[in-house]
């Protein structure tokens, strides 16, 4: 008869009544002692010692319980931390009768938490164990570990119960260390080029700086609506306006939009501003910093993703964004002046338009749909419609266009970037044009901010900015399809009473 969920907790809390009887606290507050390795340390020790013919390694252990055999007055167990697991070894004459057929026979189970003091040794099947001298409980775990958690097939479960996933997947807590180690590797790019970290308000009155629906909040002592932040960009560059010359924040944007493999309702982001540098700087930059990152991850700027090598090595390709739609889409937008006259030209094509787009957005959907999936190694494409590039300063002779490049690898638009305007009154004119382009609904109208204006009227250097997700770039080195899988806790919707996340 199979043991029912129920019956397994009411088990494990009858051993929890059962230990504190028997005077053993399930939740003790410390160590009876302090670790001194961790498990790969300890074997690492012993293998040195091993071959030096040394005196014995001692080591107190400290991890979870994976694993146990007994076999009569011996029992082996698996115990894991996070650097690896360990065997520990067990002998009844060694730990006492009490210890051994009380606590580690009886009373501990698999997922609980232990502490082993022992003398390091190899066992007769050659594997490197600690055979205990102690035992010690550090907490009761009230809730079994899964037996085939590899075999779900409802990957959303792991999402909910990251915990789980990570207890029992190294795989995934590995994806989790080199997401650390990027953002290690991009600051310290970074910092070695002279740039500043700091840090700007999430809470904003006002937001700005990308295309995005923000989400609202309100502040009861102020009474004053607040806005979460979409982007960085409008506070950093007053940094520019104050003196600071290179600056960048990564930080957590929040944009109040859809959910897909890519996009996350709160996500992490990259921005950096150079004082006295164009879009073309930026790109050497972006080369750059990417390949440092490659190279501080895999030893090379190659990289395997989703079955693919991806050369991050500069230069990357460089097209602009009307030889890019041509070639992939068959269209160059450049010979149709209007919204109504790109939208009909894309339908004879074969193109299906929303009715609602203006120009700008057509361009921006042939991009999306036609070129984003072809440029599988790093590109940049440059030159941009001026209709959703409020903050870029247009290019010289061409006011219908401006300085903005997006960088791709892999199928994926991965960043963005702009020589900056910094011209106040052209500023204003842009804000107040985007208020009258776009209706009160859409997420391209782009608030006037009177405070950042004011701002560029004390005089901003010329510059260039750029910003990218953070967690794209960890789907790009972990080699993760979906952006759910390179966040501890991605957003998912909310369970009905009762509902079980496998549903």
């Amino acid at each position: 008869m199979t043991e029912t969920s129920n019956e397994r907790d009411l088990v494990r809390l009858a051993k929890v009544e059962e230990l504190r009887g028997a005077g053993i606290d399930p939740y003790p507050p410390r160590l009876d002692r302090p670790r001194t390795h961790t498990a790969a340390e300890a074997s690492a020790a012993f293998a040195q010692a091993e071959g030096d013919d040394a005196s014995p390694v001692q080591v107190n252990l400290a991890g979870r319980m994976l694993s146990r055999r007994i076999m009569g007055k011996v029992g082996f167990a698996h115990v894991e931390d996070g650097s690896g697991r360990i065997q520990i070894f067990v002998r009844k004459d060694v730990v006492g009768e009490e210890v051994y057929d009380l606590l580690f026979k009886k009373l501990l189970d698999l997922g609980d938490f232990i502490a082993v003091s022992g003398r390091m040794v190899r066992t007769k099947t050659g594997e490197i164990s600690c055979e205990a001298q102690t035992i010690q409980l550090l907490a009761k775990s009230l809730e079994p570990m899964p037996d085939k958690w590899h075999g779900l097939k409802d990957v959303e479960t792991r999402y909910r119960r990251r915990y789980v996933d990570l207890m029992v997947n190294p795989e995934v807590r590995e994806v989790f260390v080199t997401r650390a180690r990027m953002v290690q590797a991009i600051r310290e790019y970074l910092d070695g080029e002279g740039f500043i970290e700091v840090e700007t308000p999430v809470l904003q009155p006002i937001y700005g700086g990308a295309a995005a629906r923000p989400f609202t909040t309100y502040h009861n002592q102020l009474k004053q609506e607040l806005y979460l932040r979409i982007s960085f960009e409008l506070y950093l560059k007053r940094l520019l306006v104050g003196g600071m010359e290179r600056v960048y924040e990564i930080g957590r944007d929040f944009r109040n939009e859809g959910v897909s493999f890519k996009h996350n309702p709160e996500f992490t982001q990259l921005e950096w501003y150079e004082a006295y540098a164009d879009y073309n700087v930026v790109m050497e930059r972006v080369e750059a910093m990417l390949a440092h990152v490659a190279r501080r991850l895999t030893g090379s700027t190659v990289i395997t993703y989703q079955g693919r090598q991806i050369d991050l090595a500069p230069p990357w390709q460089r097209i602009t964004l009307r030889d890019a739609i041509i070639e992939y889409a068959d269209l160059d937008y450049t010979q149709f002046p209007t919204a109504q006259a790109l939208a009909d030209a894309m339908r004879a094509r074969g193109h299906r338009p929303e009715n609602t787009s203006n120009r700008g957005k057509l361009i921006d959907s042939l991009l999306s749909n036609y070129v984003e999936p072809n440029l599988v190694q790093p590109a940049f494409v440059t030159e941009y419609p001026i209709e959703i590039s409020p903050l870029a300063k247009k290019k010289a002779g061409d006011p219908t266009t401006v300085e903005r490049f997006e960088y791709f690898i892999a199928g994926m638009e991965m960043g963005n970037a702009f020589t900056e305007l910094n011209d106040p009154l052209d500023q204003r004119a842009r804000m107040e044009w985007m208020q009258q382009l776009y209706g009160a609904e859409d997420e391209e109208r782009h608030p006037v901010d009177e405070d950042y204006l004011l701002a560029m009227s004390y005089g901003m250097p010329p510059n260039g900015g750029f910003g990218t997700g953070v967690d794209r770039l960890a789907m790009l080195f972990c080699d993760k399809d979906t952006i759910r899988d390179v966040l501890l806790f991605p957003h998912l919707r909310s369970l009905e009473r009762g509902e079980s996340p496998e549903a």
